[in-house]
């Protein structure tokens, strides 16, 4: 009988025998391959906890001990063992659970997080609250896929170090990261510092040699540095050990037995420990661990076939609650995700920028491409393998890749930073103070700009246009088409200051290549024609306002549609020109609406009313994603159709505004009837 549906919670992982435990473990696994296979998502980092995650929730008490994870994406095998299990085929799906930690799903997830490097300073601080308080409860951080490296988790290292906190550190090392020495006296070592003779009589020791009058202090420091020295010689983490934390390691990550062994050890030291755990990612699904960087996050599924005749799919057997579970041969043989056929799509806006990046590289040897620790995302990794000197990647530090950027700017470079728009936030003060500041020509390419879908509310790339916009120096742009977005970058390596390029997940058009050429900054392109309505769009949602203005016009009305292009500087010009005579203005962005692009065209309106007393009359609504909410995780079609970003959606939004001005009816124009 299978175990993993019988779980009513962690506690009854108690009750387990080891044989259970490992039994378990095959189930987890099975169960995230088959959601995943349907899903999408991230498969590798999860695979790999299995048995970690197992193991800390059969010592700790969650809810009542905290676990924190450092990415959230490794939390697959802590949702199903913590309630989750019957809604597990619902990931990242609309209306069902999240891809990552979500307080709102469960007690036992701690903090909704997507964003790697934040899990040491939330951990810190649970434990520092519960120092205050006097509570026992129990504090313990998985840092994974090299989160360790962020600037924000050494910072946090530090701050752990020097106040002696009481704390689990589990150093999840899938490869991504560290890689140190492993041999029998570092085991060897490891075990001594659990032993509690070890750190009592090391204590008691130094506490004896410093009362010696005279030499006491002296002798003490020297043997403290002796005994250092002889440790750090001997085994790896010299650098925790540095700042005040105890080094475990090297632990083998799917032997269940020693995790349980070394962890509760480990939860009875006093201060800070940092047990380090050698897992492999994608363990157990051998393309995962064969294809580690495809597997890492699916957004398509990665086992995903096309269906046979009788409905059913190859290689994925029903179980009885319905899940799709893999069979023997689909476990151990399945191809790897790059080579399962699938429909073909159109090249993705990623795909086309760094194509005309290479492009202009081959030409510009000051073309210099950065990120922070996401190449395959990015698509720079396609630039790295044209041009290995001139790729940085500086890990989980987005900070550091903007201000470095600044600098390769002021030595004559050109550089373009390449990052996720939910990523650059954190990179805003950088972007400021640096970049902008400055003035120096840096191409910040916004990546996933717009809805992202299925990761949720930490991932959706809605806030950066406003963030952006009050910025001096900087301009801001996004194309309505894959053509257009060549163009774009052709137009912000040949000026001279702050260009931040917004530009979605999505596929393109499958619009045939055409040779880009520069667009003058801060002008827009008029589309199309009309007396009533006016659009004005910015971003690939163009392409739905043009199908939103044939709706209306099938209702008789008359829409004029704008690319702007530019939401700094505005081609404000080009937008009073067709505003004037207007019934109403409506703005598009996919963008949170408060101070964004819309909010730019309605104060360029506002200012022009009081010179043109015509322009009165004209009302301005302004769509975009509404203000005062996160955006859940689901597909994005399914997204936009809730917030009626779609064309649909897009033309009733207006025909209720119509309606609101009592303006329900389209007029008829001269010479078409009475």
């Amino acid at each position: 009988m299978p175990i993993l549906p019988t779980l009513r919670g962690p506690a009854d992982l108690r009750d387990l025998t080891e044989l259970e435990l490992k039994e378990l473990a095959a189930e987890i696994r099975e169960t995230i391959i088959a959601t995943v296979a349907t899903t999408g998502g991230h498969l590798g980092s999860s695979l790999g906890v299995v048995e970690l995650t197992i193991a800390l929730h059969r010592l700790l008490e969650s809810p009542r001990d905290r676990i924190v994870w450092d990415t959230g994406h490794q939390a697959y095998p802590h949702k199903l063992l913590t309630g989750r299990y019957e809604r597990f085929r619902t990931l990242r799906q609309l209306g069902g659970i999240g891809g990552f930690p979500r307080r709102s799903e469960s007690e036992h997830d701690v903090f909704d997080g997507g964003h790697a490097g934040t899990g040491l300073s939330i951990g810190q601080g649970l434990a520092t609250a519960r120092d205050l308080r006097g509570s026992g409860e129990r504090i313990a951080v998985v840092v994974g896929d090299a989160a360790i490296t962020s600037g924000l988790s050494l910072e946090a290292l530090n701050d752990i170090g020097q106040r002696r906190t009481q704390l689990l550190i589990v150093l999840n090392d899938n490869e991504m990261s560290i890689s140190p020495t492993v041999g029998g006296l570092s085991t060897y070592l490891s075990q001594i510092k659990l032993s509690g003779a070890w750190q009592s009589s090391k204590t008691a020791y130094d506490e004896l040699v410093g009362r010696i009058p005279g030499i006491g202090p002296t002798v003490r420091e020297l043997s403290q540095r002796l005994r250092a020295s002889v440790v750090n010689f001997a085994q790896a983490g010299r650098l925790f050990e540095d700042l005040g934390i105890t080094y475990i390691g090297l632990l083998p990550g799917h032997d269940l037995k020693a995790l349980l062994s070394t962890f509760q050890s480990a939860l009875e030291l006093k201060g800070p420990v940092i047990v380090h755990v050698r897992t492999q990612k994608g363990h157990g699904y051998r393309p995962a661990e064969t294809d580690q960087i495809a597997f890492h996050g699916a957004a398509l599924p990665p086992m995903a076939v096309p269906p046979s005749t009788n409905g059913s799919e190859p290689g994925i057997a029903q179980n009885p609650n319905g899940h799709g579970m893999p069979t023997e041969s689909m476990a151990d043989d399945a191809a790897p995700a790059s080579a399962i056929a699938r429909p073909p799509k159109n090249p993705n806006y990623t795909a086309v920028f760094v194509g005309e990046l290479i492009d202009r590289a081959k030409a510009d040897r000051r073309i210099v491409a950065i990120t922070a620790g996401m190449p395959t995302g990015t698509g720079l990794s396609k630039f790295q393998a044209a041009f290995p000197a001139r790729f940085i990647d500086v890990g989980i530090a987005e900070q550091h890749s903007v201000a470095l950027a600044t600098g390769l700017a002021m030595g004559g470079m050109r550089p373009v930073v390449a990052l996720y728009s939910t990523f650059l936030q954190r990179a805003f003060d950088q972007t400021v103070h640096d970049v902008c500041q400055n003035d120096q020509p840096v191409l910040i390419a916004v990546d996933r700009a717009g809805l992202v879908g299925e990761d949720g509310t930490s991932h959706q790339g809605m806030f950066m246009i406003p963030a952006q916009r009050q910025l001096p120096n900087l301009i801001v742009a996004s194309p309505k088409d894959e053509q257009e977005l060549r163009s774009l970058v052709v137009t912000a390596l040949g000026q001279e200051h702050p260009f931040a390029l917004h530009y979605p997940r999505d596929p393109g058009f499958g619009l045939p290549p055409v040779e880009p050429a520069s667009i003058p900054v801060g002008t827009g392109e008029l589309l199309r024609e009309g007396r009533d309505i006016l659009f004005v769009g910015f971003g690939p949602i163009v392409a739905r306002a043009l199908d939103a203005a044939d709706l209306l016009a099938a209702d008789g009305w008359s829409v004029a549609v704008i690319n702007a292009r530019f939401a700094k500087p505005l081609d404000r010009e080009l937008i009073l020109e067709h505003t004037r005579g207007k019934r109403l203005v409506v703005t598009f962005e996919e963008s949170v609406s408060t101070g964004g692009f819309g909010s730019g065209v309605l104060e360029a309106i506002e200012e022009a009313r009081l010179l043109e007393p015509t322009l009165r009359d004209v009302a301005v609504q302004i769509v975009g994603i509404p203000a005062g909410a996160f955006v859940d995780h689901g597909s994005v079609a399914d997204l936009r159709q809730v917030l009626r970003l779609d064309a649909i959606g897009l033309a009733g939004q207006v025909r209720e505004t119509l309606q609101a001005l009592g303006a329900e009816a389209a007029p008829v124009a001269v010479g078409q009837g009475s």
